[in-house]
C-alpha cells in the first residue's frame, strides 16, 4: 500500500456486517472527494509530526506489551482519529495471506485492513461522545464488551471527542475502562483533555499529538499538489500552512480551496491569489507597515494599510500579521543565527534581519504589548478598520518614546539644571532649552506602574514619605502598614531597569507627604478655591444645599494657584503614553 489512499473505492469487505450489503454509491456524488479524505494517511509511517506517538506504539508492537486504553488528545486535524483506525487495523491485521498477527505496519489487502478502511468493520465501533453523551450509550458499549469478536482478533471501540461525556456516562465506564476482557481495546480521542477526570485518565496511556510546524506542512502540502498536478508557488503553500495553524486537515481544505480558486486555464496559483482566498494582507504590505511604524511615518502607515483594505484584507489581521512579525523579530534579536536560518522565507530573512538588527528588545517588548492589546479592540470594536487605523496611529507616535526605564538609566549622565533653570509652572513659563529634566521620584512610581507591579506602585503612592532623593540613593519613611520588603523590591526594580545598584534607605524623619496626599490636598486647595469664587458662592446661595463634588476643567483660576511642590511631583504626560493604562 502506498503513502496515500489511492482515489479507487477501497474492495467489498466479504465477511459478516452488521449493516449487511450496502448499496452502491452513486457514481457521479462518489467522484470527487476532499484532500483530506483522499490523503488520509493508512499506516504510522505516513502520519507526519508525531514522532514520539509512532515510535511509542512500534516499540510496544515488538515488545508485546500494548496498553488496553489509549488516550489521543491534541488540537482538530493532527490525526487523533485517524491513529486509533490505524491501530485498529494493527491490531487486527492478519497480513496477505491471512496468518498474520498484530503489527505496527498493517498490510490493508487483507479483509480486515479494508474493512477498517471502509469504516464497516463491525469488531471496530465508533462513536461520537458529542452526540452520545448519555449514561445509556455508555452502557451499550459496556454491555457489547461482553461478546468476543465476530471476524476479528480484537474488538475495538474509538469514542471520539470523549470530553462531551457527563459525569454519570464516565463513572459507568470507569470499571470496564480499568479492567477489560483481553480481546477489548479503548482508543478515546480528544482535544479537550483537562475536562477529562483523572480518573479516566490514568486508567489510558496517553499520547498528546503536536501541532504539525509549518516546515512539515509546507512540504507535505508540495507533495500532495505534485500528485494532484496543480502548479502552486511555495510563497502560497507557506500562506496556507501558516493559516493552518498546525492542523492538517485544516491545511488540506484551504488548499483544496484555493485550488478551486485558481486559474481555470491551469496557470499557477500564485501567493496573491491564496492571500486573497484568506483575507490577508500580502508579506511586502507586513513589512512596509513594520518601516512606517517604526519611523513613525503615520502617513505612510496609514497609506499602506489603505493599500491592504483595497485589495480586500481585513485590517484586524494585517494587525495580526504584525503581532506575528514582533514576534519574529524579536527571536531573530534574541537569537542572531535565525536569520540565516532555511526555515525562513527569503523575505523574513532578509527584511527582517535588518529589522531585527535595528530594533532593540524593549522596543520589540513594548510593540508586543501595545499590538496584543490593539487586536482585542479591533475585535471588541463596532468598526474595525477604524478601530486598527488608531492603533496604527497610536503605534506611530510613541514609536520614539523612551520607556521609564530608559529615563532612569539617563540620570547616570544627565546633569543637574544650570543655575537659573527654571521648571515649567502653572503660568506657562518654559523650561530653557539647554536645561535638562532630572528625574525625580514619582518617575520611580510611574516605573513600576510600567511594569504592571500594582502592589509595589500602590504602596510607594500609599505608605512612602520621600526624605531624600538623590540617586542613586533614596531615603524613605514608611508606613506601618507598608510591607516589610518594599525597599528590597524597590531597589531591585531600579537595579534590573539602569544596571546599577540602588540604596533604598529607611529614615524616621518626618519626609513629604505621600504623593496620595499630596494629591489630596492639592484636589482641597482647588476645591477650595473654586468654592471661594464670586460666581460660585452666588450659585451655592441660590440653591440651599448644593455643594461642590469635584472640580472639572473648566475651573482655570485654580491651577494658578497650584503650591509649586506638588508641581515638582507631577511626572511629565508623555512618561504615560503608551507604557501604563
Amino acid at each position: 500500500m502506498g503513502l496515500f489512499e489511492d482515489d479507487a473505492a477501497p474492495a467489498a469487505f466479504s465477511g459478516p456486517s452488521l449493516f449487511g450489503d450496502e448499496p452502491a454509491p452513486d457514481a457521479q456524488a462518489a467522484a470527487y472527494r476532499v484532500l483530506a479524505r483522499k490523503y488520509r494517511p493508512q499506516n504510522f509511517n505516513d502520519l507526519i509530526g508525531q514522532d514520539a506517538l509512532v515510535r511509542t506504539l512500534r516499540n510496544a508492537f515488538a515488545m508485546q506489551r500494548i496498553a488496553h486504553a489509549f488516550m489521543l488528545t491534541g488540537v482538530r486535524g493532527v490525526g487523533k482519529t485517524t491513529s486509533a483506525r490505524i491501530l485498529a487495523r494493527a491490531l487486527n491485521c492478519t497480513g496477505p495471506d491471512g496468518q498474520g498477527g498484530p503489527t505496527p505496519d498493517p498490510c490493508g489487502v487483507c479483509e480486515n485492513c479494508i474493512a477498517i478502511l471502509a469504516e464497516r468493520h463491525p469488531d471496530v465501533v465508533e462513536m461520537d461522545a458529542a452526540s452520545n453523551t448519555g449514561v445509556d450509550d455508555v452502557r451499550e458499549i459496556i454491555e457489547a464488551t461482553r461478546f468476543r469478536p465476530l471476524s476479528a482478533r480484537t474488538k475495538v471501540f474509538i469514542i471520539d471527542e470523549v470530553h462531551m461525556l457527563s459525569r454519570q456516562a464516565f463513572n459507568a465506564l470507569l470499571k470496564t475502562l480499568e479492567e477489560p476482557p483481553p480481546h477489548i481495546k479503548f482508543v478515546l480521542a480528544t482535544t479537550e483533555i483537562r475536562k477529562v477526570p483523572v480518573t479516566v485518565l490514568s486508567r489510558c496511556q496517553r499520547f498528546d499529538l503536536r501541532r504539525v510546524s509549518v516546515e512539515n506542512l509546507c512540504a507535505h502540502f508540495t507533495r500532495i499538489a505534485a500528485l494532484e498536478q496543480i502548479s502552486i508557488a511555495p510563497a502560497a503553500i507557506a500562506h496556507i500552512a501558516r493559516a493552518a495553524d498546525g492542523s492538517v486537515r485544516d491545511g488540506l481544505s484551504l488548499l483544496d480551496q484555493a485550488i478551486a480558486r485558481g486559474a481555470e486555464d491551469g496557470s499557477e496559483i500564485t501567493a496573491e491569489m491564496v492571500a486573497e482566498m484568506l483575507g490577508l494582507a500580502d508579506r511586502n504590505y507586513v513589512f512596509d507597515l513594520m518601516d512606517a511604524l517604526v519611523a513613525g511615518n503615520a502617513t505612510a502607515a496609514l497609506e499602506i494599510a489603505d493599500g491592504a483594505y483595497a485589495l480586500g484584507a481585513d485590517l484586524g489581521m494585517l494587525l495580526t500579521d504584525l503581532l506575528e512579525l514582533a514576534h519574529l523579530l524579536t527571536r531573530m534579536k534574541s537569537v542572531p543565527a535565525l536569520a540565516a536560518s532555511t526555515t525562513l522565507p527569503e523575505a523574513e530573512r532578509a527584511r527582517g534581519g535588518a529589522l531585527a538588527t535595528a530594533l532593540s528588545i524593549p522596543f520589540l517588548g513594548r510593540l508586543w504589548q501595545m499590538l496584543l492589546k490593539g487586536v482585542q479592540e479591533v475585535d471588541a470594536a463596532p468598526n474595525r478598520r477604524a478601530a486598527a487605523e488608531m492603533i496604527l496611529i497610536r503605534l506611530c507616535h510613541v514609536a520614539d518614546m523612551p520607556p521609564p526605564g530608559e529615563l532612569l538609566k539617563r540620570i547616570t549622565s544627565s546633569a543637574t539644571p544650570p543655575d537659573g533653570g527654571t521648571r515649567a509652572v502653572a503660568n506657562g513659563a518654559p523650561l530653557p532649552a539647554a536645561a535638562p529634566r532630572a528625574i525625580t521620584f514619582p518617575d520611580v512610581v510611574a516605573l513600576a506602574g510600567a511594569k504592571r507591579d500594582v502592589m509595589l506602585c500602590a504602596h510607594l503612592r500609599q505608605s512612602v514619605h520621600l526624605v531624600r532623593f538623590a540617586p542613586p540613593v533614596i531615603e524613605l519613611r514608611l508606613e506601618p502598614a507598608a510591607p516589610r520588603d518594599l525597599a528590597a523590591r524597590l531597589a531591585a526594580l531600579l537595579e534590573a531597569e539602569t544596571n546599577r545598584r540602588w540604596t533604598i534607605a529607611l529614615s524616621r524623619e518626618q519626609g513629604e507627604p505621600t504623593l496620595d496626599e499630596a494629591e489630596g490636598l492639592v484636589q482641597h486647595q482647588a476645591l477650595q478655591q473654586a468654592s471661594d469664587h464670586p460666581l460660585v458662592r452666588a450659585i451655592l446661595l441660590a440653591f440651599p444645599g448644593a455643594k461642590i463634588e469635584k472640580r472639572h476643567a473648566a475651573v482655570v483660576e485654580a491651577e494658578v494657584a497650584l503650591p509649586a511642590d506638588w508641581l515638582a511631583l507631577t511626572p511629565p504626560d508623555e512618561l504615560y503614553d503608551g507604557e501604563t493604562e
